[in-house]
């Protein structure tokens, strides 16, 4: 299905001088006068970072098939610094995304998220395809807001920091069903008698406990199929970016600007 350069001579391994994958784009930089470097997620080559010369110039043909949330298929030269891109076929170019703000942001949000979860050269097949989900519940959902918090959840158990939302982390005894504490320092979830003890431990309802529980092993159907009630939504997103940060030692640039656009569309 995909191409990589690689010929064995005299028991050593070399990379041929072009290749062929599938990406999506996450990020894109001006370069020069008439180029982009461009940051692409791949399944099985991980992420790249890459050379697109003359895409900026009004007769470039791979112009239109490397915009930002784009699922391409590419063939690419090795370079010196940087892989160049030669040839760029749009797979699928997620149109619903550039027609909305609001679904513009949230796509900012989701791309970002798995840049800083993820190293360069770093492949997580399974990551990439639910990479291409999101793009796709995005464009389609009519709550994309609980489409991030599955997507949330389901990057965090690939990049290995699930969160224990079934055991008090300290005690490890069952969680009974009433109001709790979540600790970003330890992962999940925390029982009432640990919670007042536990620093920065953030109180949450069993209401929207039980929605992460769900959101986090269910299918994406299933999972968004549930009405939720602003205020569940808000403490879930509470929540989940209460340890996002933490575990990212930031807050993404792209939250504030999600916020903003929603906002604004709220007010309107």
């Amino acid at each position: 299905m995909f191409i990589f350069g690689a010929l064995i001579n005299s028991g050593n391994m070399h990379r041929a001088r072009t290749y062929r994958t599938e990406a999506v784009i996450l990020r894109r930089l001006e370069y020069g006068e008439a180029d982009r470097i461009l940051t692409l997620f791949t399944p099985d080559l991980g992420k790249l970072r890459v050379l697109a010369k003359g895409i900026r110039r009004p007769a470039s043909r791979k112009a239109g098939h490397l915009e930002l949330f784009t699922r391409t298929d590419l063939f690419l030269a090795r370079g010196r610094e940087m892989d160049l891109v030669t040839q760029a076929a749009t797979l699928e170019a997620f149109r619903p995304l550039r027609e909305d703000l609001y679904r513009t942001s949230c796509a900012s949000y989701a791309v970002e998220l798995l840049d800083k979860f993820t190293q360069d050269q770093d492949d997580n097949r399974p990551l990439y395809e639910l990479l291409v989900s999101i793009l796709g519940w995005l464009g389609e959902s009519p709550d994309p807001a609980l489409s991030l918090r599955y997507y949330e959840l389901q990057l965090l158990a690939l990049v290995g920091y699930r969160p224990e939302l079934q055991r008090c982390v300290r005690r490890k005894e069952p969680i009974r069903a009433e109001d709790q504490f979540f600790s970003a320092a330890g992962g999940g979830v925390i029982c009432p008698t640990c919670g007042p003890e536990t620093p920065a431990a953030l109180p949450i309802s069993m209401a929207a406990l039980k929605m992460l529980r769900h959101l986090q092993r269910t299918s994406y159907a299933e999972a968004t199929a549930a009405r939720v009630r602003p205020l569940v939504q808000a403490e879930l997103e509470r929540v989940t970016q209460h340890y996002i940060t933490y575990l990212l030692e930031r807050r993404l640039k792209s939250v504030e600007f999600l916020r903003l656009v929603r906002h604004g569309a709220n007010a309107e």
